[in-house]
């Protein structure tokens, strides 16, 4: 089957190596470089590196709109795209364009958490489960009927990063699951009871509200780990809390009870691992070893 892929992050990656295993991939599309690091340098995607790697035509344009990027994506005669966290919208004609449409990894249950950010916020809402959908793609923001779904429980001490590394590689299977069976998988239109929206995530909601109660805290730091990372203000300077848990304990919101347990507005959160700006993220035992607060400081988060 000729597939077109389209996907940009680390989370695409595994999608990429499993379609390219079985089917002849006839071009990669993917975010343009952009600046990263200490030098500000331009760095290729995740996705871009990796086709690359495998020999693969890529293409990196910064909009899908225009009548010429339409024609290059027709000229292809793909059999169908492949879509997963690619960062541009598809207009109509580029989701027509493939003989079998394209299909969308999304990483949730649809219709919960259409949208950006759908891994963190399930881990913030505190959902039991998420899992990943095989959609067809339309023209509404991930509306689409679902050939494929599984889910998958979200444990106590799933992290951003945890849930990510599942999903990506259960995506992956499912994908190489779903093309060879398009003919005979039923798309199933999703139910109109049940859309929540998972909303990108903004750089502000990373700062630890420590009036909020204990479960809601630790959800939001691992939610959040490791990017952007939850941060609060210390004597030692900004931390980033990457890991942590509710547990009893009472005091004024942000006060450091013992060791890196720290008050909320019900409840305490014992934090796990932290990171010092600019430093590597350690256990929290290891940052206590330099850096012990006394009891009863505040965190201001």
């Amino acid at each position: 089957m000729r597939v077109i892929f389209m996907g940009t992050p680390e989370f695409s990656v595994a999608a990429l190596d499993a379609v390219h295993a079985e089917h002849e991939v006839v071009c990669v599309y993917t975010q343009p470089p952009r600046p990263a690091g200490r030098g500000k340098k331009d760095r290729p995607s995740p996705v871009q590196m990796q086709a690359e790697a495998l020999g693969l035509p890529v293409r990196h344009p910064v909009s899908l709109k225009g009548a010429e990027a339409q024609a290059e994506f027709d000229a292809l005669k793909a059999d169908i795209a492949v879509v997963v966290a690619y960062g541009l919208i598809l207009p109509q004609p580029v989701l027509d364009a493939p003989r079998h449409g394209c299909l969308n990894i999304h990483a949730s249950l649809l219709p919960r958490w259409r949208g950006a950010a759908p891994i963190q916020r399930a881990i913030m809402a505190g959902d039991a489960e998420t899992g990943v959908c095989i959609m067809r793609m339309e023209a509404g923001l991930d509306t689409g009927p679902v050939l494929l779904r599984e889910a998958t429980p979200i444990d106590d001490g799933d992290t951003g990063a945890s849930l990510h590394d599942r999903l990506s590689q259960m995506g992956a299977r499912l994908i190489a699951d779903a093309l060879p069976r398009l003919d005979t998988l039923s798309p199933q239109p999703q139910p109109e009871d049940g859309v929540t929206y998972a909303a990108k995530i903004n750089k502000s909601e990373a700062r630890i509200d420590w009036t909020r109660p204990a479960e809601e805290v630790a959800r939001h730091i691992r939610a959040l780990s490791p990017f952007p990372g939850a941060w609060c203000d210390s004597p030692a300077g900004r931390l980033k809390l990457l890991d942590a848990r509710a547990v009893a304990g009472k005091g004024a919101p942000g006060e450091v009870l013992d060791g890196l347990t720290v008050a909320c507005g019900t409840g305490a959160v014992s934090v796990l691992s932290v990171q010092r700006e600019g430093k590597r993220a350690s256990d929290t035992d290891a940052f206590l070893n330099g850096h012990r607060f006394a009891p009863g400081t505040v965190l201001d988060g």
